[in-house]
C-alpha cells in the first residue's frame, strides 16, 4: 500500500526548452549514455512519499550502447558506447529531446504545483489522500498504525501511520473531526528482473508528516525525507556492467493555504532533490554524473530553482502553470 494520489495531472514534465538549454544539455561527449538515468526515478520509488511525479517511475535504468574492448574515458575520447552525438548531442542526462522535462524524474508531483484542489471530506486537498485498510492495527507501544506488507512486482512495501489530534494525542485512525497531523513511514525493498536477465536490487524509504487536517485549519504544512537506491547488474552489447542510481529528497516547511474548492501554490518551503548515477563496466573505470535541485516556494507563481549539475550551479525560475524553466 502507498500514499499515492488518485489524480496525476501534467506538471513540470511538459516544460519546454529555454535559454538555459545549453547549461542543462552539457555538450560533453561522455561515451556512456546516462541520459535516461535522470529522466526517471529508481524503480518502485513512487510507492513512497516523495516530491517526484509518480509517472517518472518507469522501471529500472538500463544503460545505452556499450562496446567490448573499450578504454575508459572520463573525457569522452573512447570507451563503452563509442563516440557519436547520440541523443541530441547530449550524453550526460541533462539534455536531449527525450527528456520529459528539465526537472529530474519527470518533474514535481501535482501537489507541489497547485494542481490538487481542496474539497470536503477526509483527506481533502494536496497531500491529503491515503487509504487505511481494515486489517491495519494500532499499537499502544509505538502509537502507530501498522499495516500488513504489500507485495507486488517483486517489491515489498511496508507502511505505517501515526495520527495526532490538535493537542498531539495519538489516535488509532483518522478522525475527520479531530485529527490534525498524519505521519507516514514507508519502506520499499525487493528485486526486479528484466527479460534480458539483468537484475535490479531496490531499497527505498520515506518519512513524511502533513499537518493542518483539523476542520478549522487555514493551512497545510509538509515536512519529509526520502531516499532511494537502485543497483543493477547485467550484460549489454557483450559488456557486463553495474549501474547504481541513488536519489534523495527533502521537503522542509512547505506551507499551502487552504481555500475550499480551489488549488493553491505553496507560500513557503524548500524542496531539495538529488540524483546520482554511476556505471562501471567490467574491467573498466566507473563513470558518474550527479544533479541537485533546490526548489524554493514563496507564494508567487514564479518558483525559484537552483540547479547544480556535476559541480556547476545555475539559478533558474519556473513559471506555473505552463511556463518555461528560465536560467541565468
Amino acid at each position: 500500500m502507498s500514499m499515492k494520489h488518485r489524480i496525476f495531472i501534467s506538471g513540470a514534465a511538459a516544460i519546454a526548452w529555454s535559454s538555459c538549454a545549453d547549461f542543462l544539455g552539457s555538450r560533453d561527449t561522455n561515451t556512456l549514455e546516462l541520459s535516461a538515468a535522470f529522466q526517471t526515478v529508481p524503480a518502485g520509488f513512487s510507492a513512497s512519499s516523495n516530491t517526484f511525479d509518480p509517472r517518472g517511475d518507469a522501471g529500472p535504468f538500463f544503460p545505452g550502447r556499450m562496446q567490448a574492448g573499450f578504454s575508459n574515458s572520463a573525457n569522452g575520447t573512447g570507451g563503452p558506447g563509442g563516440g557519436g552525438k547520440g541523443e541530441g548531442g547530449h550524453r550526460d542526462g541533462f539534455g536531449g529531446p527525450s527528456l520529459r522535462g528539465l526537472l529530474m524524474g519527470g518533474g514535481l508531483g501535482p501537489d507541489f504545483l497547485g494542481r490538487i484542489p481542496f474539497g470536503g471530506g477526509k483527506g481533502r486537498g494536496p497531500f491529503g489522500w491515503f487509504h487505511l485498510p481494515d486489517n491495519c492495527t494500532f499499537s499502544t507501544i509505538t502509537a502507530r498504525v501498522g499495516c500488513p506488507d504489500k507485495v507486488r512486482d517483486g517489491l515489498t512495501v511496508t507502511i505505517s501511520f501515526a495520527f495526532l489530534d490538535t493537542v498531539g494525542v495519538p489516535q488509532p485512525k483518522f478522525d475527520t473531526t479531530s485529527t490534525n497531523s498524519v505521519n507516514v513511514r514507508t519502506t520499499v525493498k525487493g528485486t526486479r528482473v528484466r527479460r534480458d536477465s539483468s537484475v535490479s536490487l531496490l531499497d527505498h524509504a520515506s518519512d513524511r508528516t502533513v499537518s493542518g487536517f483539523a476542520p478549522r485549519s487555514t493551512q497545510r504544512t509538509v515536512n519529509g525525507t526520502a531516499q532511494a537506491s537502485e543497483n543493477t547488474t547485467g550484460v549489454h552489447d557483450g559488456v557486463a556492467f553495474t549501474a547504481v542510481r541513488l536519489a534523495s529528497d527533502t521537503t522542509r516547511g512547505l506551507v499551502i493555504p487552504i481555500r475550499d474548492g480551489h488549488p493553491t501554490l505553496p507560500t513557503a518551503g524548500v524542496v531539495v532533490r538529488t540524483m546520482a548515477v554511476t556505471i562501471t563496466p567490467e574491467g573498466g573505470e566507473p563513470t558518474s554524473r550527479s544533479r541537485r535541485e533546490q526548489i524554493t516556494f514563496d507564494g508567487s507563481n514564479v518558483i525559484k530553482i537552483m540547479i547544480t549539475q556535476n559541480g556547476v550551479t545555475k539559478n533558474c525560475t519556473l513559471t506555473v502553470p505552463g511556463g518555461k524553466l528560465e536560467c541565468e
